[in-house]
């Protein structure tokens, strides 16, 4: 029996079907196969959800009175782009009974199939029987491995529901906030769309909050006391250098982070302690290892190279899509873990010859790596639908300059893993004075391992504390105290390197401790396909906006956060919610109740809105001189869109 192969994109279509039998016939929107197997696609989302005036009429005019609208049967509708390719789809399911499953390794690209499979009334029996492929490597030799390891598609059912509730609840709420919210800005002589969403406005309440913070900060001084200790070792005299710790009895002339706030506190303890005997209390030196940092998952890859080159979130997708798509140079790039399989670590010979004809500059890094090393990046317990990002064992590519740097980065970060462990010496004195106790430490690498590969961040020789060997109970004598005079700094402006370490680690930012702790171990806020996309829009819709690395708020920002309630504005509810879509992955949570949950708070949220006054801080948002959306009137359909996680007409705002 020949089978459909329904792939997600035509990039990942073509290269299944070079893992099939030849002769190939290119057809439009398929391929035929030599066995009989036939390979066809989507563009990405062939369907999209409905706009609210599809459900009803009188919707195409935004009203308070409508509000909240929840659609009593969910509706999709073929993307005018993608038509085609879904007529094609279409008569393709009704020609075939073995159906093969080629979504993204991901709960959208899941989705993304299944809900053009149903769109299409495919049979409950060839449902059943519709198997599951999994790519995360473009090349042939990975694709063909990847044909024989098919699964059942029905175990992988329950990433679609969570994409499904993901999809609509974002619809639901987003849809409804920011029709209520651009009506209250009309109210209040503002003409331009406020849109919310349920990942978007946390993010941005984070960076209006951060800026407020930095705007309100009024520095204190603070005093640091340091005991010079003199010791001759051999013929080499040095001054050991000891902060002072105060006591529960100095806490009064502290802050809330222990710094010392009175002057001439210091000033008596360093008097005090001047020509006093130094007795060693305790004495630790240790040797510790610091393991290769692990392969790439997408933030993490977006965070570094916002780091290293300044590269925005979006810009990293997009080069990392080119370099899996068109050069077939890196495994699949939307991945959100950093962990491999163990049977990958047989093709390191491949990948790292490969690594030194696409980067000539690692060729060295290539030859000092000892490919014996099998680390804790090998770990099928840790890898579900998709792995790290690394290289492929492809060698040959014409890059632009930001391909090879994101190449660059990966390769390296996959050849750390056959490095040994940095290793470092780390002393530490305690010394009593005066009743008082002074510490002093240091930590010196003294094996650099994986290390070489990256510029060293470590302190020149002459900078490295000095922390000798001592005994305890060894007595030396202090010469003098000296006070460095500091001021207290405001936190840093966000960057998007650390909005996408605050997205990825948001349970730092949650205020419900008992969330907090949940969060701890969830993905954080958006997906690792979504995040870019939400911190672009941001940018373009004016909320957002950048001066040098720093991501600062706008004054249309500002009044938006203001205007909203807290629990839009906090990362708490959506964090939340990611909670349970994973948990709906995981067949832990059930789709109805997390839905009817959702729809009774917007309930909530939008009756707010209805009874309640015209925000403030709406009545003083800045003059909107060229709206990011379509023009506010009656009658118009009016669509506040995001992108779309695969660069398609999008689903509504997160």
């Amino acid at each position: 029996m020949s089978r459909l192969f329904i792939a997600e994109k035509p990039s990942l279509g073509r290269a299944i079907a070079a893992g099939l039998p030849k002769p190939h016939k290119n057809q439009q929107g398929f391929i035929e196969c030599g066995n009989g197997d036939v390979v066809t696609w989507c563009i990405g989302h062939l369907l999209e959800q409905v706009m609210p005036e599809e459900y009803d009429e009188r919707y195409k005019s935004w009203s308070m009175d409508h509000l909240p609208i929840v659609p009593d049967t969910w509706k999709l509708k073929p993307r005018k782009s993608a038509s085609k390719q879904l007529t094609v789809v279409k008569k393709l399911t009704k020609q075939h009974q073995q159906l093969i499953h080629a979504g993204d390794p991901d709960r959208e690209g899941q989705l993304l199939v299944d809900e053009v499979i149903d769109y299409c009334k495919v049979s409950k029996q060839t449902k059943q029987a519709m198997q599951r492929l999994l790519v995360s490597d473009l090349n042939l030799s990975a694709v063909k491995k990847s044909l024989t390891q098919m699964q059942s598609n029905s175990g992988f059912i329950p990433l679609s529901v969570s994409a499904l509730a993901r999809s609509r609840a974002d619809w639901l709420y987003g849809m409804n906030m920011s029709r209520a919210y651009t009506l209250l800005g009309k109210q209040a002589g503002y003409n331009g769309v406020l849109s919310v969403g349920r990942v978007q406005t946390p993010i941005l309440g984070l960076v209006v909050r951060r800026d407020r913070e930095i705007e309100a900060f009024v520095p204190r001084d603070f005093y640091v006391l340091e005991a010079l200790i003199p010791y001759q070792q051999q013929d080499l005299a040095q001054d050991i250098i000891a902060r002072w710790v105060p006591s529960e009895a100095c806490q009064k002339w502290q802050d809330e982070d222990g710094r010392v706030l009175s002057r001439a506190l210091a000033e008596n303890v360093a008097n005090r302690i001047k020509a006093q005997p130094a007795e060693v209390k305790d004495s630790q030196q240790k040797q510790t290892k610091q393991n290769a940092p692990l392969p790439y998952s997408l933030s993490a890859l977006q965070i570094d190279a916002s780091k290293r080159f300044n590269m925005s979130a979006q810009m990293v997708l997009d080069t990392c899509q080119s370099l899996y798509e068109k050069h077939k140079l890196i495994t699949y790039p939307r991945s959100d873990c950093r962990y491999l399989p163990k049977d990958h670590f047989k093709e390191a010979t491949s990948v790292t010859q490969a690594i030194q004809h696409v980067i000539p500059e690692l060729a060295q890094a290539v030859n000092q790596a000892d490919l014996g090393i099998k680390g804790k990046a090998w770990n099928d317990n840790k890898v579900e639908a998709h792995h790290a990002i690394i290289p492929t064992a492809k060698s040959s590519a014409s890059l632009s300059a930001n391909e090879a740097k994101v190449y660059q980065l990966i390769a390296t970060q996959y050849l750390m893993q056959f490095f040994p462990a940095a290793v470092y010496a780390e002393s530490k004195l305690e010394f009593e004075m005066a009743g008082g106790k002074f510490v002093a430490s240091g930590r010196e690498l003294v094996a650099a391992g994986w290390r070489v590969l990256v510029k060293s961040s470590n302190k020149k020789q002459g900078d490295i504390p000095f922390v000798p060997a001592l005994n305890k109970g060894q007595s030396l004598v202090c010469r003098e105290g000296v006070i460095t005079d500091k001021k207290t700094e405001p936190p840093k402006h966000f960057t998007e390197a650390t909005l996408l370490q605050a997205m990825t680690g948001i349970a730092r930012f949650v205020r419900d401790d008992s969330l907090k702790k949940i969060l701890k171990e969830t993905d954080g806020l958006g997906t690792e396909a979504t995040r870019a996309g939400i911190l672009d829009t941001l940018f373009k819709r004016g909320l957002l906006s950048k001066s040098g690395k720093a991501v600062l708020s706008t004054s249309a920002g500002k009044g938006l956060v203001d205007a909203l309630p807290d629990i839009a504005t906090y990362p708490d509810m959506t964090a939340h919610w990611e909670r349970q879509l994973l948990d709906m992955s995981e067949k832990r949570q059930a789709y109805s109740p997390f839905m009817q949950q959702l729809q009774s708070q917007l309930n909530g949220l939008i009756s707010e809105v209805k009874n309640g006054p015209v925000p403030e801080s709406l009545k003083s948002l800045p003059k909107v001189d060229k709206k990011p959306f379509r023009k506010f009137k009656k009658g118009a359909k009016s669509k506040p869109q995001t992108r779309g996680s695969r660069g398609t007409k999008a689903a509504p705002k997160r």
